[in-house]
């Protein structure tokens, strides 16, 4: 699958999914801007992918800020032009019980796993209608597709982003522009560090394929729907499980 003469934003691409992301459509050819809060690994991120001679640049964003993002979407267009390929990566909750959040977690939570990637998409939609191209992925997690126990506020807004995501397929299609959802189910992501070991364990055992699943095995279904080999495709949602959700 390759991505020669495209460029891509993968947000969430300091660590994790959205690294392993950036890797893998590096190596399929595009041109990659990696976009995160974290500066330093992100800075680190894309200097390793240039010294494999891929083309690769970081940009500072922090999607729960829409100045930010429109910054972000300003230095993209004067700079590289319309994007390719919109990839929202970015991620972040914490495991607790519903009634221990607060609302300042609460805004946090879905300010960057459901709004970010709203403000992303909005800010190049336009230009990719205008051109009538385009393939935005939005990561979201099958916590939004069946629940997550510990994780209530999270699951409310990945189950958001997965219908935003078919909504905009369905608005977007007929210029062009495919819109689909990648829902990752356990992965070994520095998210999931977090995760208590117990957790984990039990999470685990109920995968069927008795493992965690690898960043890079998510980045390979974000790349799918990134190439032309997905153009008949979109509005749907792929589970990343290894079998843990294999319904609803």
């Amino acid at each position: 699958m390759k991505l020669d003469n495209r460029t891509a934003i993968v947000t969430g691409a300091a660590s994790g999914i959205g690294r392993a992301t950036a890797q893998a459509f590096a190596q399929a050819g595009a041109r990659v801007l990696l976009a995160d809060i974290d500066e330093a690994k992100g800075a680190q991120a894309a200097a390793e992918l240039r010294a494999a001679g891929h083309d690769a640049e970081f940009l500072a964003v922090d999607l729960t800020s829409a100045g930010s993002v429109d910054a972000l979407a300003t230095r993209v267009m004067e700079k590289f032009g319309v994007p390719d390929v919109i990839v929202n990566g970015a991620g972040w909750g914490k495991t607790h019980p519903f009634w221990e959040g607060t609302p300042e977690l609460w805004d946090r939570v879905i300010a960057l796993n459901f709004v970010g990637p709203m403000r992303l998409a909005k800010a190049f939609v336009p230009a990719m209608i205008e051109r009538r191209s385009g393939h935005i992925i939005n990561v979201a997690s099958d916590a939004g597709r069946v629940g997550s126990l510990g994780e209530t506020v999270y699951s409310g807004a990945k189950g958001g982003l997965i219908a935003f995501t078919k909504a905009l397929a369905r608005e977007v299609a007929r210029y062009g522009i495919n819109v689909n959802c990648v829902c990752p189910g356990p992965t070994d992501t520095p998210l999931m560090a977090a995760v208590p070991d117990k957790v984990k364990e039990a999470l685990t055992k109920a995968v069927p394929f008795r493992r965690l699943g690898q960043p890079e095995e998510v980045a390979d279904a974000i790349l799918f729907f990134a190439t032309e080999r997905s153009r008949y495709v979109t509005g749907q949602v792929l589970s990343v499980s290894g079998g843990l959700t294999m319904a609803g």
